[in-house]
């Protein structure tokens, strides 16, 4: 539900499973109602894909809303329109043993280390894949080594490879590799549960309390934010000191909720960022580079697990809703 506009703007992603032979006639009906406190809620209209239709490529754009239940009417544009993507996607999975060969191939630098590290089916691989494409790789990696035991030898080979390309520590696993996206994956399947035990509360807190923080004097609504006295609209300087003292008390919180979870963290995170800290030191073993073994793992528990869900709590499934503008700003600076 989106309220108070007349142009809602949802941003959600909808995915739903057909069994193997339901496709046929079947009909995907995307439908639009006015929501009600009392009362029932007024339909607005619908659009309609057979999914037949969409099988051979995307259907994307701006569609006309049809009234119900007949698209034969024509309202003449008045109901609106509704922009979607649509897409059909056929996944066929084949016994397990036939994927037996491929694995082998994967997994031979690791079970067998004596090869010509230029030459594996993962070396190949990482030069293969191009930035689009790369997390999608990187999640298939990644479950397939943790369905074999081998999650965190694969990411210890990968950064390994990478450490040795690196020539200054302060651009390490900066960039969108293979090693970066297959240990941000890792941490996303192993770590969700634990993410969500450490997170949630606050995140719940901010989205329930919805408090004007703004720190930009330029982005300021003076007239708009909540009054703490009864004086009339807010100075620029109120605002600011109240708006950092709130995002302290949050941060504050997000931090102790972080530090104290040390014993919740997931053994394989654990063991996984022990290995990293190891190949950092022996990649960078100067007492002027001591620091990059610890900048190493918080870029990736910090850059690239805790602050991106802090800052979009629905791709973390922290929450069911995007947070509305207000809430997303809050987080926003949050996560800053």
């Amino acid at each position: 539900v989106i309220k108070k506009t007349r142009f809602p703007h949802w941003d959600e992603v909808l995915e739903f499973e057909l069994a193997e032979g339901d496709l046929g006639e079947a009909v995907l009906s995307m439908e639009v109602w006015d929501w009600d406190i009392v009362g029932k809620n007024d339909f607005l209209g619908r659009v309609e894909f057979p999914l037949d239709t969409i099988c051979t490529e995307p259907t994307k754009g701006w569609f006309q809303l049809l009234p119900f239940p007949s698209a034969a009417e024509n309202h003449g544009g008045q109901l609106g329109a509704l922009r979607l993507a649509v897409r059909l996607v056929e996944d066929r999975v084949l016994p397990h043993s036939y994927y037996q060969p491929l694995i082998q191939l994967l997994t031979e630098p690791i079970l067998c280390p004596g090869q010509p590290p230029a030459g594996t089916a993962l070396a190949i691989l990482e030069e293969v894949t191009s930035g689009e494409s790369r997390q999608d790789v990187a999640t298939k990696l990644v479950k397939i080594f943790l369905g074999q035991g081998l999650a965190v030898p694969l990411l210890d080979y990968l950064t390994t490879r990478e450490l040795a390309r690196t020539t200054d520590p302060n651009t390490l696993f900066r960039s969108n590799s293979l090693a970066s996206k297959s240990v941000e994956q890792f941490m996303k399947v192993v770590g969700l549960p634990y993410l969500h035990e450490v997170l949630k509360p606050v995140v719940n807190r901010i989205f329930e309390e919805k408090k004007y923080v703004e720190l930009d004097p330029g982005k300021m609504e003076l007239s708009r934010s909540r009054r703490i006295s009864f004086k009339g609209s807010l100075s620029e300087a109120r605002v600011r000191e109240s708006s950092l003292e709130l995002l302290k008390g949050y941060l504050g919180d997000i931090v102790d909720a972080i530090v104290g979870s040390v014993e919740k963290c997931p053994l394989l995170m654990r063991v996984a960022f022990r290995q990293l800290r190891r190949r950092v030191e022996e990649r960078f073993p100067s007492a002027q580079h001591e620091e990059v073994r610890y900048f190493s793992i918080s870029g990736f528990l910090f850059l690239r697990f805790f602050a991106p869900a802090v800052l979009t709590p629905k791709l973390f499934s922290l929450r069911e809703q995007h947070a509305d503008p207000r809430t997303g700003r809050t987080l926003l600076l949050l996560a800053k």
